[in-house]
């Protein structure tokens, strides 16, 4: 397990995230190639008619148009670009970097998935516990990257690191969030010269943490 220290975690732009985000973003953040890429892995990893949560989410889910789910849930920043977000039931504006603490019960859902939008987590660990809490034992969680981001906005850490760095270091989140197994690091990048690469890091539930502190 990698040891990571707090400073880390820290941004070139400090300022509060809910002032960053308050100007809505109607743009998607990696090209069509890597977002197909994304929808791909939706379609393999989350159940069809289960129970989805889109965290950090925004105006676009990726989720695969053919396949039907019986609620999705959006928490993400923006309200408006929540509310423009069709494949959402649901939605809630939330700052994990303040409030890691995800507002749903204990296995309340069949997968989460989180895009192009780990590398702006600062209590990364806290959050992702979070999501094994409420994921279903054995559910999937979901978490892809490419090579893009808000430079002021991602941790340092982040910036520090190559394309497998960033697979290690993911990893190494749900590795001490503790209550994950399987975890894995996929390069789905679309085969061509030119385009936005794309990793995930997938892994299981194992419910609830356990462990000590």
């Amino acid at each position: 397990m990698l040891q990571i220290p707090e400073e880390a975690f820290r941004r070139a732009d400090e300022t509060p995230d809910e002032e960053f985000y308050r100007t809505p973003r109607i743009v998607t953040h990696i090209d069509d190639g890597a977002i197909a890429a994304v929808t791909q892995l939706y379609r393999e990893h989350f159940p069809v008619g289960g129970e989805i949560l889109d965290l950090m989410s925004s105006w676009i889910s990726h989720l695969p148009s053919e396949v039907a789910y019986r609620r999705v849930i959006g928490l993400g920043m923006n309200e408006v670009e929540l509310r423009r977000n069709e494949r959402l039931d649901a939605y809630i504006v939330q700052n994990l970097n303040t409030n890691p603490g995800l507002p749903f019960g204990e296995a309340e859902f069949d997968g989460v998935g989180i895009c192009v939008s780990i590398d702006y987590l600062t209590r990364p660990v806290e959050v992702l516990r979070e999501v094994g809490r409420v994921l279903k034992v054995g559910a999937p969680l979901t978490i892809t990257f490419s090579n893009r981001c808000f430079p002021s906005k991602a941790v340092a850490v982040w910036h520090q690191l190559d394309d497998r760095g960033h697979m290690r270091l993911v990893e190494s989140y749900l590795e001490e969030a503790g209550n994950f197994r399987n975890v894995r690091g996929l390069d789905r990048s679309p085969r061509r010269v030119f385009g936005d690469p794309l990793y995930a890091v997938v892994a299981e539930s194992t419910g609830p943490y356990v462990g000590g502190l």
